[in-house]
């Protein structure tokens, strides 16, 4: 891990899928907001740049290499937190827009495993800490996707759903605790690598999906929402909250300036 020596704040803060768009927008807010935030994604080389930049504007940042779908290697991160007081499981992210009498069954095996399996590991690994932190909170970065379908989303629909599900049912199961959950669910959002990573480098059939809408949601957009939630009064829940732009009423009607 890299860290400033200056006194680090009380609250901790871990940001999965850290490397770039919402996952490092959302540590650099966090971390603006005086948390200690610990940055986790598989390159290491992106979240050790980041962790290096918080730190040079006087936050406080840590990198470590992780890669949620990984058990061991989860647990072993959990042990090495004193303490933990936010967890937002941001890592995930779609592969293909294929029908369903074509998909491809390791796409959505693999999204499976990243979206929900790696919110599970996380959630399960870190949840004694946040419980006993007495003021928890864990964040499920789920999409609009978990909520409507559309065609040719059904494997990153039924993942993103799960994960839903998986936020809504963990705050039934430890209401009893000071642990809140809070899922955010953000629809159309323009980030450097979302769509390129779904259409598998394809850059023409990445540009497509932002055609024509004047204003998409940023990264900093879905960043400013869940540190806006993770900072109000620890009584306060924000259970579901739905951020679009302007320009797309639902996940089929969007509005495309021709």
């Amino acid at each position: 891990m890299t860290a400033t020596a200056s006194a680090v704040p009380s609250r901790t803060a871990v940001v999965t899928g850290a490397s770039s768009g919402i996952g490092a927008a959302t540590a650099r807010g966090l971390a603006a907001a005086g948390y200690r935030v610990v940055l986790t994604a598989r390159r290491a080389d992106r979240i050790e740049a980041l962790a290096g930049r918080i730190n040079e504007a006087g936050h406080h940042a840590e990198a470590y290499p992780l890669d949620v779908t990984d058990r061991a290697a989860v647990d072993a991160f959990a042990r090495t937190l004193p303490a933990v007081d936010v967890l937002v499981n941001n890592a995930g992210g779609a592969l293909g827009a294929d029908p369903v009498a074509s998909g491809d069954p390791g796409e959505w095996r693999q999204m499976y495993e990243t979206n929900v399996i790696g919110t599970l590991n996380l959630t399960q690994a870190l949840l004694p800490a946040l419980t006993d932190s007495g003021d928890g909170t864990v964040v499920v970065l789920s999409s609009t996707a978990g909520h409507a379908t559309y065609e040719g989303g059904a494997g990153y629909v039924a993942a993103k759903h799960a994960q839903h599900v998986l936020a809504e049912t963990l705050r039934l199961e430890i209401v009893a605790s000071p642990v809140r959950v809070i899922e955010v669910a953000p629809g159309l959002v323009k980030t450097d690598e979302f769509a390129l990573t779904r259409f598998h480098g394809d850059a023409e059939k990445a540009a497509g999906v932002y055609a024509g809408v004047a204003e998409p949601l940023t990264a900093e957009d879905v960043a400013e929402t869940i540190t806006w939630a993770v900072t109000r009064p620890s009584h306060v829940n924000i259970d579901l909250l739905v951020v679009r732009p302007r320009a797309q009423a639902s996940n089929s009607k969007l509005h495309r300036e021709r």
